[in-house]
């Protein structure tokens, strides 16, 4: 049998969003991402990071499929975080095992993360992540992933009670969970959803994570984290005084509109107050996230960058 393969080359932050996109326009063909390795050159381009590769039954339906995927991506092409979408007929998909062997990632001091099916034994102290590819957001490639692995690492201690609101791919759960926490995993896309839910077997961590689809307070409100659909019958989570840390990788917008939710939910029996950790804008939304939560009583700790990316680390204690 052949197949139609779409491939396209992307940056860090691409990944993420052209599996969301191919997700939410319920394109779920095999989807295999390797690290960007050459062009005609010879030369690595700086601007590239990964080739994503997806592939087609090559029957009268994939011209068709292909030029409506193209433009489905067409966007991040326009904006330089992807090339245009390339099609080819193949007679076979690549191994799998060859594309899992690209995809070992080292995020902070001791994290790694490995799909799946890689042959990868931990090293003393390292904590290995493993992820089945999925059209769920988090696969430990963005930048907002990276920077929110490596608060986690600095900041969760075992024993606490931690939120991941916005689980997507179950990356920040899975970690969490890793360093000793206990974990509820909330996220309003039922993709998420399972995605976290398979990490979590995948990982052995079950008897510390909750997954619930749903999501904090206001935020059953404010439509899908990542396209702002709207979404319809998300349960609402209402806690107070629960959690020791929150951790949301979710747009910038949300952070703001729930940042008296996470007041709420954040526990203040502990001499240290709550902790929450904001990821997933970049600095543009700085200053706007600053005021918001200073004006709540919430008292900046930490950040991390890269490039453009920020995620940010603040405390709160009840007078």
């Amino acid at each position: 049998m052949s197949w139609m393969e779409l491939s396209l080359d992307t940056t860090n932050e691409a990944v993420d969003w052209v599996c969301t996109l191919l997700a939410k326009n319920n394109f779920t063909s095999d989807v295999y991402i390797k690290k960007y390795t050459e062009v005609e050159s010879g030369e690595i381009a700086a601007d590239w990071a990964f080739t994503i590769s997806l592939y087609l039954p090559n029957d009268v339906y994939a011209d068709i499929q292909g030029s409506e995927i193209a433009q489905l991506l067409s966007p991040l092409q326009r904006t330089g975080m992807a090339t245009d979408l390339q099609m080819a007929v193949v007679e076979d998909k690549p191994a799998d095992t060859e594309v899992a062997s690209s995809l070992i990632h080292r995020i902070g001091e001791r994290f790694v993360v490995v799909s799946t099916d890689t042959n990868y034994t931990s090293k003393y102290e390292e904590i290995t992540l493993r992820l089945k590819p999925s059209l769920a957001f988090g696969s430990g490639l963005h930048p907002a992933t990276i920077l929110s692995l490596k608060l986690l690492e600095r900041y969760v201690t075992p024993g606490m009670k931690v939120l991941d609101l916005g689980s997507g791919s179950g990356i920040l759960t899975v970690a969490i969970a890793k360093l000793g926490a206990n974990v509820l995993a909330l996220d309003n896309d039922s993709i998420a959803v399972t995605a976290t839910q398979d990490a979590v077997l995948r990982n052995n961590v079950e008897q510390q994570v909750t997954v619930t689809e749903g999501s904090l307070g206001c935020g059953s409100d404010l439509g899908h984290w990542l396209g702002g659909d709207s979404i319809n019958n998300v349960p609402t989570v209402t806690a107070t005084n629960q959690f020791n840390l929150i951790v949301a990788n979710i747009p910038g917008r949300f952070h703001i509109a729930l940042a008296a939710d996470y007041q709420k939910a954040l526990c203040t029996t502990h001499i240290d107050g709550g902790l929450v950790i904001l990821a997933g804008f970049t600095d543009d939304y700085e200053e706007d996230l600053a005021v918001a939560f200073t004006d709540l009583g919430f008292e900046y700790v930490d950040c991390e960058r890269q490039n453009e990316w920020v995620a940010l680390a603040y405390r709160w204690k009840s007078n």
